[in-house]
């Protein structure tokens, strides 16, 4: 390799719900909003904000031996939500393309993106943000890009770079290795790799609660494509999609980047994409309904000798733009009287700043959802005891958050009966026991667990509760995996399972 290798990193991570509210410039300032040397200074902090790709990346570069200068661009990122405001996009996307105009010559980008977003005016802000840095950096320079599994990918997004490294895990705990994968990639393009990319994106839009990595169709497909990778691929991509974004790029897709044989990546890919597509049946799931549930956790209360369990709220998981706040779960423990319950995290910021006014100890009158009732989260009262108060500032300890410096801010730990409630102001999915331990609670001591999450959960608080004592609860809200619910317009139909008559006629290359 040549002289001093330069490589831009850079990144736009937003996992859009178009049914949520829109995603503001505050929420991305609130979660991590940093540019030049902001980034290298997270990066040598041993809890930072950045996502964990950046960081991961960058310490791999240094690890290669590489004789090589970073070039800190922009990394914005925000909690999943609605739409990106687009005014706001486009002012970031402006001081990107700026800070890389003034960066060059480069040599690399690195790109840590999520792959969902959406925009108020733009059904493809991430295609559009490769799109631009193409056209700054020229047709030469490698464009490397990794994308959480929740990617639903379009045309211009594979177009405009060279490779695309998806997650393969689900919950995701394998950020560091993805980012590690990329700078390894970046390396082997420099040393004359030429990737040979094949994509394919079938009519196939899967539930949340169907794409685990760790059983199930989806890990069936993940597991395969990497079984059957040769000498001669460089990465494989099976990538799951979004279902909320509701976007003509929504589809389960396999990206598949040979090393300079595209008949490679094509057969590949094609198979991966056939396979999926003859067990697209598999892609449906039984939720556990809220009576059920609620009926199973008045039992664990009542009887010691009930294996304890934990109960994903996943139509209201923060994670996927879901608020938080919705009270059905809630108000069935509470009309049940049951115990021996922890239930986090609740999203309502008046709430807990009213918890804070009443002091560790106090009584007062609560009202959940005081200025955020809607169609799913009703306001009610109940009388609740603050237990304890918090800032909300915790560091991750397990799972998709371990080691990284998360806030759910203003915060309290209220009791209402027999059920703890953490209640936070930053919308956060209750991904971490730290959710819980922050406020000196014993996981362990719970009969029921209920968290605000859809998988992510899973990754957190396996040290608690074996796969069989975890279920996932049908009640309404913004994530509900029953995708009949929503008002999808811009999903390409027919798509399955929505419509059972969907078909696909193979690859684009023999149509």
């Amino acid at each position: 390799m040549s002289a001093t290798k330069r490589v831009a990193l850079m990144g736009f991570l937003l996992e859009s719900n178009n049914f949520a509210p829109v995603s503001t410039e505050q929420d991305f300032r609130t979660l991590c909003y940093l540019s030049g040397q902001e980034i290298l200074d997270d990066i040598a902090l041993p809890n930072g904000r950045l996502p964990t790709e950046v960081p991961s990346f960058y310490r791999a570069m240094e690890r290669s031996g590489t004789d090589w200068h970073a070039a800190p661009i922009v990394v914005a990122a925000a909690e999943p939500g609605g739409p990106i405001d687009q005014a706001f996009f486009e002012r970031t996307r402006r001081d990107m393309e700026d800070r890389l105009r003034a960066a060059m010559p480069l040599d690399g980008v690195y790109i840590a993106e999520h792959g969902a977003m959406t925009a108020t005016s733009s059904s493809d802000p991430d295609g559009d943000l490769f799109e631009m840095v193409r056209a700054v950096v020229g047709p030469d320079v490698p464009i490397l890009a990794t994308l959480d599994l929740h990617a639903n990918i379009s045309e211009k997004m594979v177009e405009n770079t060279d490779i695309l490294i998806s997650y393969r895990t689900n919950p995701h705990v394998d950020l560091k290795a993805r980012a590690e994968e990329a700078c390894d990639l970046m390396i082997d393009i420099w040393k004359g790799m030429r990737p040979q990319v094949a994509f394919i994106r079938l009519p196939l839009v899967a539930p949340t609660v169907t794409l685990l990595t760790a059983d199930g169709p989806y890990a069936d497909l993940i597991r395969y494509g990497q079984k059957t990778k040769t000498d001669a691929i460089a990465n494989v991509s099976v990538v799951a999609g979004f279902a909320y974004g509701d976007t003509p790029m929504n589809g389960i897709a396999t990206i598949v980047t040979a090393k300079d044989d595209m008949a490679a990546a094509q057969e590949l890919a094609e198979d991966i994409a056939t396979r999926a597509w003859n067990m697209r049946q598999r892609f449906k799931k039984r939720l556990t309904p809220l009576d059920e549930a609620t009926a199973m956790a008045v039992a664990n209360g009542n009887d010691a000798a009930r294996p304890a369990q934990i109960f994903a709220d996943v139509a209201d998981n923060p994670g996927g733009g879901g608020r938080g706040n919705t009270t059905y779960f809630l108000q069935a423990l509470i009309n049940t009287n049951a115990k021996g319950v922890l239930f986090g995290v609740f999203i309502d910021g008046p709430l807990a700043t009213a918890a804070h006014a009443a002091g560790q100890g106090g009584h007062f009158t609560a009202t959940f959802n005081a200025t955020t009732e809607s169609q799913y989260s009703r306001s009610f009262e109940a009388k609740v005891v603050v237990e304890k108060v918090s800032d909300g500032e915790m560091v991750g300890r397990r799972g998709i958050w371990s080691g990284r410096a998360i806030s759910i801010g203003t915060s309290a730990l209220l009791r209402l009966g027999g059920i703890q409630i953490v209640v936070g102001t930053h919308r956060k999915q209750a991904a971490d026991p730290m959710v819980f331990e922050l406020f000196g609670l014993n996981i362990a001591d719970a009969r029921s667990v209920i968290v605000k999450s859809r998988g992510h959960f899973r990754a957190g608080f396996d040290e608690f509760f074996p796969p069989e004592n975890v279920f996932e609860v049908d009640a309404p809200g913004l994530t509900s995996p029953v995708l009949s619910n929503f008002d999808f317009k811009g999903l390409p139909r027919p798509v399955y399972p929505l419509d059972e008559e969907a078909t696909w006629s193979g690859p684009p290359w023999k149509s």
